[in-house]
């Protein structure tokens, strides 16, 4: 008996998958606890719309970050502190700073918890940080720190 699974069930499949199964397990466990539907016409090819639909979701999302990618790689942010002695900065540049700056200056919402920060940000100078914006679309952004 042909199903359309409605969650992803172990050792079985993933949500909205179309699978073959004994027509005893589908009647008397997948269709009682709706993990799954019937393979009738509708119900696939809504399933078939949902696929589509997500996939141009993320294709869509997927392209919106390549743009703010090559945004953020072209340009900088400047922070400007206080320093102390020997160029070190009183406090760090954090990843909420880096976040808001984002915000401000290109306006672009970012998460300070996508931010990589390789080494923490306690002196003067130029440095890059990696920006997750999407799966596998990370963009790297140039930050100078001057004193005041």
């Amino acid at each position: 008996m042909k199903v359309v699974l409605n969650q992803d069930v172990k050792g079985l499949g993933k949500k909205l998958q179309i699978v073959e199964v004994s027509e005893g397990y589908a009647r008397n466990f997948l269709l009682p606890k709706k993990l799954a539907s019937v393979a009738d016409g509708k119900n696939i090819n809504e399933a078939k719309g949902k696929i589509d639909s997500q996939k141009f979701k993320k294709k869509t999302e997927t392209e919106e970050a390549n743009k703010n990618k090559e945004i953020l790689e072209k340009g900088f942010i400047e922070f400007r502190h206080k320093v102390g002695e020997g160029s070190r900065l009183y406090g760090s540049v954090t990843e909420k700073d880096i976040a808001q700056a984002i915000k401000d200056k290109f306006n672009i919402d970012v998460n300070k918890k996508k931010i990589i920060i390789k080494d923490q940000i306690k002196s003067l100078g130029t440095y890059s940080v990696n920006v997750k914006l999407y799966e596998g679309v990370i963009a790297k952004l140039k930050i100078n720190v001057v004193g005041m």
